[in-house]
């Protein structure tokens, strides 16, 4: 088998990947939907796209880091059927309410907020599932094929949803139509995740309830240098570069004055680079620290450069540059997050990165939003841009203090199994695992259906 589809040996993540493809294309489907109900039939602006993409994301900053912990708790695959189905249910709603034409932007708001709860629980079980369903010489590459299954569908749903919406006449009723359609792509997940072999997941022990088991992943957490620089990168790209859900809406509409059609087509484009950028990741058998940096600081040039075109079609066409970097750094933090964290820590470890990558959405998507309503578009990108190269200073200048400080340390043999030296709080992982092994977990049933 090539080695870009390696993790496709594994019968489990083939119909997990399989599954994965519609859902997400069902996903990109409502992202472009929704922006254009908030931006065209209620009429709302910048200010309100940032507002509501700050709600969506507002719970992944305040209730991720415990969803690590119940993720560790309780079977990822049933919690996974459980958080695709509360999704549905708020797609659901917010498609009928659309398609009735009494849709209004505070009712937007609260089902924004609504799909983030689901989502918030959804991504640390997501994000850790991987590693059961393939074997660590197979996870790069799987990290690699879940990015491009989204990249895969990015390019398709942005579209498909902009003819769509074109189609049905541009208004709400349009965009309840495109909404509904991702509200019915959930069960593709879900039905793949209940038809999987349970005997070849490699499932740790799940953690016995106990007091301290966020507390735990923080401790574990600060003491690896690498986990840290990358926390820093990915803090400053996610909330305030990767915002394109805002700058992209705005520049179609406010810069270059164009509809639905061409602003899905913007999301496409990106997700060109990207899908290109996860299948060289896919590849990747190593992770060097300063690919991370180069990445995050290619996007922030990028960044900067795109918001500078001065035509709808030089736009779009670099668009694909952007998509590429933004995609070659979060992969590549991805994995390096999963690789080097001890399994019995992993939901925590990646409900604490996916909380940096997300949560600061809600800080930087209204400034980006209300930058780009002022100051206009190009502005959005310029200083998104700009902080991102900010972020790569700062995470730069850490990793190297803290390599000085745990010089000895960093110098150690690889783990098996692992890309890179591990550097953790050994009486936190014996702590965990304790705590897995020394009591029968009477909680460990499964989540219902």
């Amino acid at each position: 088998m090539s080695p870009t589809f390696r993790a496709l040996r594994n019968p489990n993540y083939r119909l997990y990947l399989a599954g994965s493809v519609v859902s997400n294309t069902g996903t990109w489907l409502q992202r472009t939907a929704q922006d254009w109900l908030v931006l065209k039939p209620l009429h709302g602006g910048g200010t309100d796209l940032g507002i509501v993409t700050a709600l969506q994301f507002l719970p992944v900053l305040l209730l991720t880091p415990y969803a690590g912990v119940v993720a560790d708790r309780f079977s990822k695959r049933r919690m996974l059927q459980v958080t695709q189905a509360s999704m549905a249910a708020a797609s659901f709603l917010l498609g009928v309410l659309a398609l009735a034409g009494v849709a209004e932007i505070w009712m937007v708001y609260v089902i924004a907020f609504l799909f983030g709860v689901g989502s918030a629980f959804d991504v640390p079980a997501r994000q850790s599932f991987v590693s059961e369903m393939v074997g660590p010489d197979d996870l790069t590459n799987a990290v690699g094929l879940n990015s491009a299954s989204f990249n895969t569908a990015r390019i398709v749903g942005p579209a498909l949803a902009g003819l769509l919406i074109a189609l049905f006449g541009g208004g709400a009723t349009a965009t309840g139509i495109v909404i509904l359609i991702n509200a019915v792509s959930y069960l593709a997940v879900i039905g793949q995740l209940q038809r999987m072999n349970t005997a070849l997941l490699n499932s740790p022990k799940l953690r016995a309830r106990g007091k301290g088991a966020l507390r735990e992943g923080v401790a574990y957490v600060r003491t690896q240098p690498r986990m840290l620089y990358v926390l820093v990168l990915v803090f400053f790209a996610g909330t305030f570069g990767m915002n394109f859900q805002v700058t992209s809406s705005l520049m179609a509409t406010q810069v270059f004055g164009k509809g639905a059609g061409e602003f899905g087509i913007l999301g496409s484009t990106l997700a060109i680079g990207s899908l290109t950028g996860a299948l060289l990741a896919a590849r990747r058998t190593t992770i060097p620290l300063r690919l991370l940096a180069f990445a995050a600081a290619g996007f922030g040039v990028a960044e900067i450069v795109g918001g500078s075109m001065p035509t709808y079609v030089s736009f779009a066409i670099f668009c694909p540059l952007i998509g590429f970097c933004t995609i070659t750094l979060l992969n590549s933090a991805n994995a390096t997050m999963q690789t080097a964290s001890d399994p019995v820590m992993r939901g925590r470890v990646m409900a604490l990165y996916m909380t940096v990558v997300q949560g600061g959405t809600p800080i930087g998507s209204p400034v980006i939003g209300w930058v780009g309503e002022h100051l206009g578009a190009r502005w959005a990108l310029w200083s998104g841009g700009a902080l991102t190269l900010v972020g790569v200073v700062l995470a730069v200048l850490l990793l190297a203090r803290l390599s000085q400080q745990h010089r000895s340390v960093l110098t150690a043999p690889t783990a098996p199994g692992s890309l890179f030296p591990r550097v953790w709080d050994n009486q936190a992982v014996a702590r965990a695992r304790k705590a897995s092994e020394s009591q029968e977990i009477e909680d460990r049933a499964p989540l219902p259906h």
